[in-house]
């Protein structure tokens, strides 16, 4: 007998949920099974997925093999198909104790082999949080799961379900231990960030929470991931201008930079909006850096449409991409648009996109020669700066500890101290 093994697809969340798993399978006893955590952003997510139950099969050929995450969600049907695969389980079955205690070999009744529900009906996200998920010197708090907005390129919605939110007290809770455990850097995910709140009594703001977290407890390093751009509230912007321990690295879902094209997207903001954002938060943090998410690609994208969102790179001060080529989601309304971009020129704008922010990235580190930063340590030889930028040491350091030293130079890709 064997301990579970467990695969992990896609994003930050999907990571900490797996953690998550281990646990419940842990106490379920659960043995000589491979779990498959999936993703579902992109078709080429799903068509991963499937490439890596084929493979853990094969290796595994004696294993139960269940695949879980937001592509179980979506399509159960198809994953149930596929003759590699012994369970499909849902995004809310798969934090529930019972599930795992009814996958156990020497369960007595019979387990359903598609446990998938109406992720729209589940009304919570508390319950799994987790004790120092991430490294020696990061842990990871979910402060909130799903989504209410209906982007049209968009599947994620119909695999997390609506918006909620973690009560601020279980939070704070969570960070005051994390902080007792010796983490030097906490940091805040969820799939709509911005959208924390909205569904807790008297509708507090993230930026509440944010500064709540900074009062109560004694973080040294508050991050906090991808955001919303036209939802940033007053008090995170305060927190953004008045709050050194919250980092100087925000990650917005800016997607497109031209109007016709946001609108076509169903996205709450327009290309000036964008803009006047990243002038006010840097305005008010002028060390902040900023990343975004930007797709190439989206039906009816003409190269006028692209030229404003190359812009953008320049324009908002952009300086970590990530960069998604356009691919057609059944079931979303983007896929329905017949003027598709031939899939030769959606390849060459990701390229050019890229290349726009990987000019940006050099520019970020050449501009940090001889700059003294404070840097977290994640491994003996390497670090991240407040802006998350990584840092080669020449002296080994302390895992987890928070050092000052002064960049000398880069190779390209880090810089060096």
């Amino acid at each position: 007998m064997s301990a579970p093994r467990f695969t992990t697809l896609g994003c930050r969340l999907n990571a900490y949920e797996t953690e998550a798993m281990k646990a419940l399978a842990d106490q379920a006893g659960l043995q000589d099974a491979v779990i498959v955590n999936t993703c579902a952003v992109t078709a080429e997510a799903v068509r991963k997925a499937r490439q890596e139950i084929r493979r853990l099969r094969r290796e595994n050929p004696e294993a139960r093999l269940i695949v879980t995450g937001c592509a179980a969600q979506i399509d159960p049907d198809s994953f149930a198909a596929m003759a590699e695969v012994d369970h499909v389980i849902g995004n809310s079955e798969k934090m529930a104790p019972e599930t795992w205690q009814g996958l156990r070999p020497d369960f007595i009744g019979e387990t359903e082999r598609v446990q998938v529900n109406d992720i729209m009906s589940v009304t919570e996200t508390a319950g799994h949080l987790i004790d120092g998920f991430g490294t020696r010197s990061r842990a990871y708090v979910q402060v909130q799961n799903g989504c209410d907005h209906r982007c049209t390129f968009c599947i994620i919605p119909y695999g997390r379900g609506n918006s909620r939110s973690v009560p601020a007290g279980v939070v704070v809770d969570q960070v005051k231990r994390l902080v007792q455990q010796g983490y030097n850097e906490v940091v805040l995910t969820g799939v709509d960030l911005t959208s924390w709140g909205a569904d807790l009594p008297g509708t507090p703001r993230l930026g509440d929470l944010v500064m709540r977290l900074l009062r109560l407890t004694d973080v040294p390093r508050l991050r906090i991931s991808s955001i919303d751009s036209i939802e940033a509230d007053d008090n995170l912007m305060l927190a953004i201008a008045t709050e050194p321990r919250l980092m100087p690295h925000l990650h917005l879902s800016l997607q497109h930079g031209d109007d016709l094209i946001l609108k076509r997207m169903k996205r709450r903001h327009l290309r000036d909006d964008a803009i006047r954002f990243t002038e006010e938060a840097r305005r008010l943090r002028p060390d902040l850096t900023f990343g975004a998410d930007i797709i190439a690609g989206f039906p009816t994208e003409t190269e006028a449409h692209f030229d404003n969102s190359l812009k953008l790179v320049e324009d908002c001060g952009l300086t970590w991409l990530h960069v998604f080529p356009y691919s057609a989601r059944p079931g979303t309304p983007a896929a329905r648009i017949p003027a598709r971009v031939d899939g030769r020129v959606i390849k060459d704008r990701a390229a050019r996109l890229r290349a726009a922010g990987e000019a940006a990235v050099q520019r970020h580190l050449a501009a940090q020669q001889g700059v003294t930063h404070r840097i977290l340590m994640e491994a003996p030889d390497m670090g991240r700066t407040e802006q998350f930028t990584e840092v080669t040491l020449r002296a080994p350091q302390t895992e987890g500890a928070i050092i000052t030293a002064t960049i000398t130079g880069h190779d390209g890709a880090r810089l060096t101290a």
